[in-house]
């Protein structure tokens, strides 16, 4: 965490920061975050991620007292006063101290400015493992702080060696615990359409084809692929080659899969500059 945060109405040392131990953020896990980066100290598009996090603040209920460029210079000045060159951007708001310990009130607000790793450069060469988890995210289209399951579930992947989950329900697949997935057949590609977040990074990857089709995918279909990679703020795109014990097609991260990593490298330059 760098020095400097945003704590309800001020720029504030992020030593600082507190929540009252009763908000409903807390004791219920009630509420929403959102997670972007910055490159040359561009917030990489900024404007969907904004538009995202005020779209689930009213979903959820949650009392958001900022526009949308209100927030965006807040987190212009973090930048700035955090020397934040090249890192990530952890917006927070919590579902308040309320008289029930239940329904939502005026909760807290947090933007806080991070260092950012991604995976390793061998997982992008190599792919990576998912194991499978029978699940649905609880209000899959918002990115809540709940994430209870994945974080206990967490240590059976990394026993088997996997990077993350692959969720499925009734034969079919929707989202990873933290990023969109989609997979490749015969050239084509496609993303689940039901039961995940809208990811910003996926919103982008549609936009580089046209001609991927969001639809039902069966788990059979994923295991089927000739490719599979996900896609996330804190990963771009990266392959994936084992579903639990099974390979995909040879194994290896494919062509179409490389050729989106490279086209969506320079969207960001492009993004970074404008």
């Amino acid at each position: 965490m760098k020095q400097f945060c945003f704590s309800n109405d001020r720029i504030i040392d992020s030593k600082n920061a507190s929540i009252h131990p009763m908000d409903i953020g807390l004791i219920r896990g009630y509420g929403i975050f959102d997670f972007f980066r910055t490159s040359g100290y561009t917030p990489l598009f900024l404007t969907d991620y904004l538009d995202r996090f005020i779209r689930s603040a009213k979903k959820t209920h949650l009392h958001l007292s900022f526009s949308k460029e209100e927030l965006a210079q807040v987190i212009h000045d973090l930048i700035q006063k955090n020397d934040l060159e090249q890192g990530g951007i952890r917006m927070l708001l919590t579902g308040g101290v309320s008289d029930n310990h239940f329904s939502p009130t005026a909760g807290s607000l947090f933007i806080f400015c991070e260092d950012l790793d991604f995976p390793a450069p061998y997982k992008y060469e190599n792919g990576v493992k998912l194991l499978s988890a029978d699940h649905v995210r609880a209000i899959a289209d918002v990115k809540t702080t709940n994430y209870a399951f994945p974080v206990w579930h967490s240590a059976d992947w990394k026993k088997a060696g996997a990077e993350d989950v692959i969720y499925h329900h009734n034969g079919y697949i929707s989202e990873s615990s933290r990023s969109n997935i989609f997979v490749i057949k015969d050239d084509k590609i496609a993303t689940p359409d039901q039961n995940i977040l809208h990811g910003i990074t996926r919103k982008r990857i549609l936009e580089l084809d046209r001609n991927i089709e969001i639809r039902p995918i069966s788990f059979d279909e994923l295991i089927d692929a000739d490719e599979v990679f996900m896609t996330a703020t804190t990963k771009k795109i990266l392959p994936v080659t084992m579903i639990d014990d099974l390979k995909i097609k040879d194994g290896k991260p494919g062509p179409k899969t490389i050729e989106l990593m490279a086209a969506f490298s320079a969207m960001e330059k492009k993004s970074a500059l404008v």
